[in-house]
């Protein structure tokens, strides 16, 4: 079934080679930082996570969102879900790739990464996190691979992957609350701690994840033969509605809980800075603002049945449902956390364009891994067609 993902349209090579070359350019960046250290970045002493964590905080989400196909299909029997819950676990692969780069980056020397496994501490978060992002990627790779081989010689899938299903849907869980407890587990930032961290984790992720997802179904039928079907596609936008809306209300109850008790320090700082500006520092009010703007739009086009059912209108929330995700989960949160330090003084933060660069390279590889995936995936489902 490899060979599939070698055989393709002009079009297909030209996106290929086009990912393959911004992948080589954020190689090429990564070099450079490599080799002068994590000085070219623009983290610091007060601001020591920044656009990587932020990525990997987001990505965790896109993956841990397969559980929204696997659970229905497996364990309710929604016949609408079997045409792409296979879409699904190969995205989840492909983000759980994309965060394990972005970890590979962020901690600068690469050799860190044997501490965690030649140094085992379960005490650590960050350990935990490592076994359970690793874990689930063997899960769905070897869960995806051997029903889509299945699928292909048109056999039943062997009893024993029904085992590893049943094992992925709390894993699946687990990869995001193990994430969220990274931050909330940290007393000294008080913006993350918070009992809701998990939940606000889990809801973004059900939300962003089926997004993204609603959007590749619509492409895939576009350049394939192969359709998704409707059904999914309907079921799959009233999971984003929901969890757009969960999302948004937890949101709301941080500024609650931050404002109504007038505590400076649980929160609210953090929250005046990254919607109004701190001390003359106001870098990211912007893109705050764009995801309020885009989450109340996401919102309006979702719960309207109308526009909700309508393709273009379909499409275009569920755009901004990711967009405003990434802004909140994958830029706001991480650095809102620093802001302030514990001098009570603002450190902006801004990546460097060597950051950006290495970014949209690890985002290229792992839009790469997906493109082959996918290709393989639909042109076994073309074959049965």
């Amino acid at each position: 079934m490899i060979a599939r993902a070698f055989n393709g349209s002009k079009r297909y090579w030209s996106w290929v080679v086009f990912l393959l070359v911004l992948a080589g350019i954020g190689f090429a960046c990564y070099l450079i930082q490599f080799n002068r250290g994590l000085t070219v970045t623009g983290m610091s002493r007060d601001v020591s996570w920044g656009l990587y964590i932020g990525q990997l905080t987001f990505l965790v989400g896109v993956a841990a969102s397969a559980v929204m196909l696997v659970l229905p299909y497996y364990l309710h029997n929604v016949k609408a879900f079997g045409r792409i819950t296979i879409l699904g676990e190969f995205l989840a692969v492909a983000a759980i790739i994309m965060c394990l780069l972005f970890v590979f980056v962020d901690l600068g020397k690469p050799m860190r990464l044997l501490n965690m496994i030649l140094y085992p501490t379960p005490n650590s978060i960050l350990f935990w996190d490592m076994v359970v992002l690793t874990g689930y990627l063997l899960l769905n790779i070897v869960i995806g691979w051997t029903m889509l081989e299945a699928e292909y010689k048109t056999v039943a899938p062997p009893k024993w992957v029904k085992i590893l299903i049943y094992i992925s849907i709390p894993w699946a869980i687990s990869i995001h609350t193990v994430t969220a407890f990274l931050y909330a587990g940290l007393p000294g930032r008080h913006y993350w701690l918070t009992a809701i961290m998990a939940a606000r984790f889990l809801a973004s992720a059900f939300a962003s994840g089926p997004a993204l997802l609603i959007v590749l179904c619509f492409i895939i039928r576009k350049v394939s033969k192969f359709d998704p079907g409707r059904e999914a596609i309907d079921k799959l936008a009233a999971i984003v509605t929901y969890a757009t809306i969960i999302s948004v209300f937890f949101v709301g109850l941080e500024f609650f809980t931050a404002f109504y008790s007038q505590v400076p320090a649980h929160g609210m700082d953090s929250l005046i800075y990254l919607f109004a500006g701190l001390d003359g520092h106001a870098k990211l009010v912007p893109l705050m603002w764009l995801f309020a703007v885009l989450a109340v739009i996401a919102l309006v086009l979702l719960i309207n049945p109308r526009t909700r059912n309508r393709e273009a209108t379909l499409i275009a929330a569920c755009g901004a449902v990711f967009v405003s995700m990434w802004l909140e989960k994958g830029i706001g949160l991480v650095i809102g956390g620093f802001i302030p330090n514990a001098f009570n003084r603002v450190t902006e933060y801004s990546p460097t364009p060597l950051e950006m660069l290495i970014t949209l390279g690890i985002w290229a590889v792992g839009a790469l891994i997906l493109t082959f995936l996918y290709k393989i995936a639909i042109a076994v489902k073309e074959d049965l067609l």
